[in-house]
Order: C-alpha cells, then sequence, then structure tokens
C-alpha cells in the first residue's frame, strides 16, 4: 500500500507541473491574440486544433499506455509538450494574421495531443496503483480520483493567474521559453522515479476490441461529451470577452478565471463528502451524477433569463451564477471521473480511461467551436441557451447509466 501511495503521489506531482504549465498557455495565447485584435471566432478556433488533438491522443494513448506502460506515456505527453512550447515561442511578428494563426493552431494541436496522453496516463495510473495495493475500497479510489482531479484543476487556475503575469512581465516568448524548462525539470523526475513498466499489460489486438467497452463505459462517455462541451461553450470566449467587453482589465479577466478554477477544484477535491457512498460503489453514486446533473442544467437557464431582463449589474450576475455554475459542475465531473474508474477493469485501464477522456476531448472541441460561433451571432445569451441544451442532453444520458458493474468495495466507508 505504501509503495503505490507513493506512485500516486509522485504521478500527482508530475501531472501538477504539467497542468500549470498548460493552464498559463492557455491564458497565454487568448490573451495575447485578442490584444492583437482577433475576433471571438478566431480565438476560439486557435484551440480547435489543440481539442481535435486530444480525442485520438486519448484513444491511442490508452492503448499505448496499456502496452508500454504508464511511465513510458507519461515521458511522451511531458516531452511533446516542451516540444509545442518550443514550436510556439518561434512565432514571428513579421507573419501574416493567417499565417500566424496556423503556426499557432499546428502548436497548439501538439500541445493538445501532450495534454491528452499526459492525462490518460496519470488518470489510469490511479486505477493501476489503487489494485496494486490489493485492497479494492472504492471509498479510497473515490478520494484519490477526487484529490487528484481537484488538485490539477486548482493548479489550472494557478496557471491562468501564471499565464497573465509571465505574459506581462516576460512576454510572449520568454514565458514559452521558462515554462519549457519548467517542464524539462518534471520530465527528469518522472523518468527518475516512477517504475518503468508500471500500469503495462496485455493491450486490445484490434480497433473492434478497442471500441468494445462496457455499457457503463459508453453512457458515462455520452454524458461526458454533453458535460463538457455545455462548460466550453460559454466558459472558453464568452465569458473572458464579456467581462473584458464590460470594462474589465486583462488582469481582472485572468485573476477572476484563475480564482473560479482555482475553487472548482477544491470543489472537486471535496465532493466525496458531498455524495452518499454505497458498498458497491454504484448504487448511490450513479443517483447523484443524475441528480447533480439535473441541477447544473438549472444555472445557464437562470442566467439566460438574467441575460434576457437585463438586470442592473449584469456582469456581477454572472459572476455569482458562473459560481454556482462552478460548485455543481465540479462535483458533476468528479463523480463521473470516479465512475469511469469504478466501471474500468483493472487489465486494460488505460484503454477504459484513454476511451472516455477522448469522448472529454469531443466534448470541449464542440464546445470550444460553439463558443467562438454563438458569442459571434448572439453574444452571452446564445452560449448561455447552448450550455443549458447540453446539461439537458447529460441529464438525458446519465439515465442510462448502469448501477452494477465491475466495482467492489470490501470497505465502503
Amino acid at each position: 500500500m505504501q509503495h503505490a501511495a507513493r506512485n500516486y503521489a509522485i504521478v500527482t506531482a508530475s501531472y501538477w507541473g504539467f497542468t500549470l504549465t498548460d493552464g498559463a498557455l492557455r491564458m497565454l495565447v487568448l490573451l495575447h491574440f485578442y490584444q492583437l485584435g482577433y475576433s471571438p471566432f478566431t480565438l476560439a478556433f486557435l484551440f480547435l486544433l489543440y481539442e481535435a488533438a486530444g480525442i485520438l491522443a486519448n484513444l491511442i494513448g490508452g492503448w499505448l499506455a496499456t502496452r508500454y506502460g504508464i511511465t513510458r506515456m507519461l515521458t511522451v505527453g511531458l516531452t511533446t509538450q516542451i516540444v509545442g512550447f518550443t514550436v510556439l515561442s518561434l512565432l514571428n511578428p513579421e507573419w501574416t494574421a493567417a499565417m500566424s494563426v496556423a503556426w499557432v493552431v499546428v502548436a497548439q494541436g501538439i500541445c493538445g495531443v501532450a495534454k491528452d496522453l499526459t492525462k490518460t496516463a496519470s488518470k489510469s495510473a490511479i486505477k493501476v496503483t489503487q489494485a496494486a495495493a490489493k485492497e479494492q475500497d472504492n471509498g479510497q479510489l473515490f478520494q484519490w480520483v477526487a484529490w487528484f482531479t481537484g488538485s490539477k484543476n486548482a493548479m489550472k487556475g494557478f496557471g491562468f493567474f501564471l499565464g497573465g503575469v509571465l505574459l506581462q512581465t516576460l512576454g510572449f516568448q520568454g514565458s514559452l521559453w521558462l515554462m519549457a524548462g519548467l517542464l524539462a525539470v518534471v520530465l527528469l523526475g518522472v523518468v527518475t522515479a516512477l517504475p518503468q513498466m508500471m500500469g503495462k499489460s496485455k493491450a486490445s489486438k484490434s480497433a473492434k476490441e478497442l471500441f468494445a467497452k462496457s455499457a457503463g463505459i459508453n453512457a458515462l462517455a455520452a454524458a461526458r461529451v454533453a458535460l463538457f462541451g455545455a462548460r466550453d461553450v460559454w466558459f472558453v470566449v464568452g465569458v473572458p470577452v464579456f467581462l473584458y467587453s464590460v470594462g474589465w482589465t486583462f488582469t481582472m479577466v485572468g485573476a477572476f478565471l484563475a480564482a473560479w478554477t482555482i475553487g472548482y477544484g477544491l470543489v472537486q477535491a471535496l465532493a466525496p463528502n458531498l455524495v452518499k457512498r454505497s458498498a458497491d460503489g454504484l448504487s448511490r453514486e450513479v443517483p447523484a451524477a443524475r441528480l447533480w446533473s439535473a441541477l447544473l442544467a438549472l444555472v445557464p437557464v437562470a442566467l439566460a433569463a438574467v441575460v434576457v431582463l437585463d438586470v442592473p449589474h449584469l456582469e456581477w450576475v454572472v459572476v455569482a451564477g458562473l459560481g454556482v455554475f462552478g460548485f455543481a459542475f465540479a462535483v458533476n465531473s468528479s463523480v463521473h471521473s470516479y465512475l469511469v474508474l469504478a466501471y474500468a477493469g483493472s487489465e486494460k485501464a488505460a484503454e477504459d480511461v484513454g476511451f472516455y477522456y477522448a469522448a472529454n476531448a469531443l466534448g470541449r472541441f464542440l464546445g470550444t467551436l460553439l463558443s467562438g460561433l454563438l458569442y459571434q451571432w448572439g453574444g452571452l445569451l446564445y452560449a448561455l441557451v447552448g450550455s443549458a441544451a447540453m446539461l439537458g442532453l447529460c441529464w438525458l444520458l446519465t439515465l442510462g447509466l448502469p448501477t452494477t458493474g465491475p466495482a467492489r468495495a470490501a470497505n465502503a466507508p
């Protein structure tokens, strides 16, 4: 058990380092190019390949992690991110707008591959280390997943703030070089501290076998598409641009998004205390996923009504609403992250997790695309309506989640 906890701590720390720089990258790109006068749709377009690349990276990454080991895939993910930062730093201000956009999109695509290779390997390591402890305690699994996911998102929030600070102090290129150096240190730690063959198992031999998932994994993956699409459809472009348009500075916007993401991460880490637990790991957790999806759907509906009524101090009402949304979304996300590992078999956990996070990446891709389009067509109102529609779909899909499966607990909390 002690050895498993050590590996869990090392994987978590390495993913913190990765997520810190990944969050900073998003703010660097968004603020730098908005300052240059790019439209909301163009800003969204800059992130499209980043999100699209994650769909394939998760599928392939899960298979590769099963075949070659989780440590190797963490190494590949971190190395790929360093390459992406280096490519992005070579952007030349003298290039045309079209050339600059194309260059950034490609560099972002490399970083998107890196992010999801690293995420799949890291999340799979939790299942592998818990299984290696030979204590099939789903209560501990939920706590490990919640802490990992919550702390990761808190670190991403610090990354948003870091991105704004670095852009203001070191500039675009200098920031990227510094972050590449930080990741090189993290990479060295992973290579020297983790067992090289951790998580290595017999991988699927065909695409049919790779996609032959359980009913629980399939239903959860579909719900995940809708859940993360609903977040990003108003969070990626809509919220930052809206707040800037009503007079907020870049520093204020970056600080708020950082605080929101840190708070969201803290709620994720505390989610096991908000969800009743069951001995089988599913019979209470699945109804919780349905309940929190329904509650979350009400938030953008209420905010859309507020926008239509044009209430006084609208931006502060939106900020408060985003706080409520973040709380409910954090619980939803944490329960989902637990359920995928509860449904997954330990032997091919990386493949199951990769499939699930491919769906996650698809949701982010659709949300990012619609975020630019809907905001350009109808402002914040259209983005909120799109979010509400996706969350309604998410709730419907959770009705198909099975309440029985491979999850078993010897000692339920």
